[in-house]
């Protein structure tokens, strides 16, 4: 098993891009339009924002699931005991966001959004006929006025030497929305599950966008699109000492749109987030 690194601007590269996610739930796209300067400012300001302890002045509300979580509040992925060892911040466009941060992080949440709709066209377009008529409607209206998508700041703090035994960055999991959209982080860290059950690492090099289908869309297309396993493991030596950021958008459609005969987005992100502990 090997990741497809696609160029954007390639003239079959949506045809390259579903076909990646089809064989491995993850493509890697370069020459795309999210300009690495933005990026990286972003990584920049939320660094300092996550060390200051006036963050918890924007603890989550449980009911709403917008502003920061603590590594003690942080979720648990499905089948693990340990907490990831991690806290974020998720940002809504209706969310509580600091000011000194909301102008950026909500430009970088449309750009995202707005090329998110262009690849959720792109796998429609690629998807066999058999697959597509199991949409309830075109997969980018789907996330037409949605309130749902997300954007997480996610800040892997150095390690200490007490974590609790056992825990990792991010315990391996599977996303819950149609697709992800990643900008590689400030360092690596993304592995992949095979099929075989080896670990891939996902390329990490700067300004890469990782995208991967999550389990709304593995359920839409009926299986077609696997919702693939991953983690973020921790780092050794050196590295050890180094914060982490990461940036995901978690597409999600409307809360009525329906994704299969069982579920509609909201029923399915009801028992997921139940099933995280955090709901």
């Amino acid at each position: 098993m090997s990741l497809s690194v696609v160029d954007y601007t390639a003239k079959d590269a949506p045809q390259q891009f579903v076909k990646s996610l089809r064989d491995t739930g993850f493509a890697v796209l370069i020459n795309h339009p999210i300009k690495q300067s933005l990026v990286e400012s972003i990584y920049h300001n939320w660094q300092i924002f996550f060390n200051n302890p006036d963050k918890e002045i924007f603890a989550f509300d449980k009911e709403k699931q917008d502003g920061y979580f603590s590594p003690e509040t942080s979720e648990t992925a499905k089948g693990h005991s340990q907490k990831d060892i991690k806290e974020y911040f998720h940002v809504y466009p209706w969310g509580r966001i600091p000011n000194t941060l909301k102008t950026e992080i909500l430009n970088y949440y449309q750009l995202a959004s707005d090329l998110a709709s262009e690849l959720l066209d792109w796998v429609e377009e690629c998807s066999p006929e058999d697959v597509a008529k199991n949409y309830s409607e075109a997969l980018s209206s789907m996330i037409n006025n949605t309130s749902n998508t997300l954007l997480r700041v996610l800040h892997y703090p150095p390690l200490t030497g007490n974590e609790e035994y056992g825990a990792i960055r991010a315990a391996a999991h599977e996303d819950i929305n149609l697709l992800t959209i990643l900008p590689a982080a400030n360092e690596p860290g993304l592995q992949v599950q095979c099929q075989d059950d080896n670990w891939l690492d996902v390329p990490s090099n700067f300004g890469n966008l990782i995208i991967n289908t999550g389990d709304m869309l593995q359920e839409a297309s009926e299986g077609y699109f696997p919702s693939t396993t991953h983690r973020v493991i921790n780092p050794s030596g050196n590295a050890s000492t180094k914060s982490r950021i990461s940036l995901p958008l978690f597409l999600h459609p409307r809360s009525e749109v329906k994704l299969s005969e069982k579920h509609t987005q909201a029923s399915y992100l009801l028992e997921r987030l139940q099933e995280l502990g955090v709901k």
